[in-house]
């Protein structure tokens, strides 16, 4: 049985904490889709810093993609200066939609932010992906679908978890 979260009041984009919380569950989510997608892009044989290679070539330019795909300080730090703004406008969306459904039903507010994921996939990787990062394409497999749906499915559980009102986390 799902269970519903027990939201005292409604939740608008005015709210302070609705901003806090979601942000702070973009950038959860945003870590928990890094380190997943760097463990499943080894079961395919590569090497894990290519993902956040790819992440930085945004702003880098396609010189920074592998090979070779090691770890490089400033890459790293390019890759996060790029992930991270956007897992906390992703955190913003996920939030405001999975706000709504979680007081209804827990579960299903969970499945929307796995489907959140596979939207910003879909997009990202299919739409402007085509127009403008071209090297995305070579990253259009099942390790990018999964880590997308991990990332969803972990930014709305990090917000609604972070939402919830103080006396329902307590008892």
């Amino acid at each position: 049985m799902a269970r519903a979260m027990h939201m005292t009041k409604d939740i608008t984009m005015r709210d302070t904490h609705f901003w806090w919380h979601a942000i702070l569950a973009g950038v959860i989510g945003g870590a928990v889709f890094l380190v997943a997608e760097m463990l499943l892009v080894t079961l395919t044989g590569q090497s894990p810093w290519a993902p956040p290679r790819m992440i930085a070539a945004m702003i880098l330019g396609e010189s920074v993609l592998p090979p070779p795909a090691t770890l490089d300080g400033s890459i790293m730090m390019a890759a996060m200066l790029v992930h991270f703004p956007l897992s906390m406008v992703y955190g913003v969306v996920i939030g405001w939609i999975v706000q709504r459904t979680a007081r209804y039903n827990y579960t299903r507010a969970l499945a929307e932010g796995a489907v959140i994921g596979l939207a910003i996939y879909l997009v990202n990787f299919h739409l402007i992906a085509s127009f403008v990062f071209e090297w995305f394409a070579m990253a259009r497999n099942w390790v990018s679908v999964v880590a997308h749906l991990i990332f969803g499915l972990a930014t709305a559980w990090a917000y609604l978890a972070l939402a919830q009102p103080r006396a329902s986390r307590n008892g």
